[in-house]
C-alpha cells in the first residue's frame, strides 16, 4: 500500500513514536496514509491504542527484523 508520508521513528522509545506520528497526522488531510517505522517493540501496542483513541484507522502492522511498520489512515 502506498503511503502519502513516511515517518522514521527508529531508535526512539515510547512515547516519542506516538507523539511524532500524532504531529505528522495533524499536517495531513483526511484519508491520507502515514507509514511509521519504529524499533520500539512497545510501539506496536501503542499504535493500536492510539488508533482507537483518536479515530485514525490502523490499516496494517508488520514486523521485519527489529523494525515495526505501521500504516495509519488519517481520519
Amino acid at each position: 500500500m502506498q503511503a502519502d508520508k513516511e515517518l522514521d521513528a527508529r531508535g526512539l522509545n515510547c512515547p516519542l513514536p506516538i507523539l511524532k506520528a500524532k504531529k505528522a497526522l495533524a499536517d495531513m488531510v483526511s484519508g491520507q496514509i502515514l507509514r511509521v517505522i519504529s524499533t520500539d517493540s512497545g510501539s506496536v501496542r501503542d499504535f493500536q491504542a492510539f488508533a482507537k483513541q483518536t479515530g485514525n484507522e490502523l490499516l496494517e502492522q508488520q514486523t521485519v527484523g527489529s523494525d515495526h511498520f505501521t500504516l495509519l489512515k488519517r481520519r
